[in-house]
């Protein structure tokens, strides 16, 4: 089952992370997870460069270290830039201390952030409690799946555009897994 939406109530358990931004433009907020991956995230910049639009890349540090004129092109096109750790680590099974230096040694190899996404969308809430002293922790309220091998282009439309409203901070994935699907769907 595909969970598109965070549940109501989870939303309530955890007020300080935000899962969308209401704003009474009808506006919505395009997120790419795991970047940067080479070809594919020039590609993504191609195409939101050709419409106009701006989105937040969460990188992975790993491969900000490995892509870094990536990392410039997304800045020099006016998109922001997200920690999304250094090593993609699942903060359920990764000790607080070890998550919080990984987020850290991710902001050592990126250009100033204040945004934090974590892999997976997980966290306990004593790494939430530290990880927002010094980032704001962005979730989301549409995933897209588009990590799903299964998926088809037309389910993660109807995933994006049944649930999209107002302020919506809307997932995808620049990685390999998504590539082939996102470049169908986008």
């Amino acid at each position: 089952m595909q969970i598109v939406k965070p549940p109501f109530f989870v939303r309530k358990i955890f007020p300080s992370l935000v899962w969308n931004l209401p704003n009474n433009k009808k506006k919505i907020y395009l997120t790419f997870d795991d970047s940067p991956t080479p070809n594919f995230t020039n590609w993504i910049l191609y195409l939101l460069s050709s419409l106009n639009i701006k989105a937040t890349f969460f990188c992975v540090g790993e491969s900000a270290v490995k892509h870094p004129k990536i990392i410039t092109e997304m800045i020099s096109q006016g998109h922001e830039i997200g920690n999304h750790s250094y090593s993609h680590k699942n903060a359920w099974f990764t000790s607080t201390n070890k998550y919080i230096t990984d987020i850290e040694k991710c902001k050592s190899v990126l250009p100033k952030t204040s945004l934090f996404r974590p892999p997976y969308g997980k966290l306990y809430p004593w790494q939430i409690r530290k990880i927002k002293q010094h980032y704001k922790i962005i979730i989301w309220d549409i995933l897209a799946y588009d990590f799903d091998k299964k998926i088809t282009s037309k389910k993660i439309k109807s995933n994006v555009l049944n649930n999209v409203e107002d302020g919506s901070i809307i997932v995808f994935h620049d990685n390999k897994k998504s590539e082939k699907i996102l470049k169908e769907s986008l």
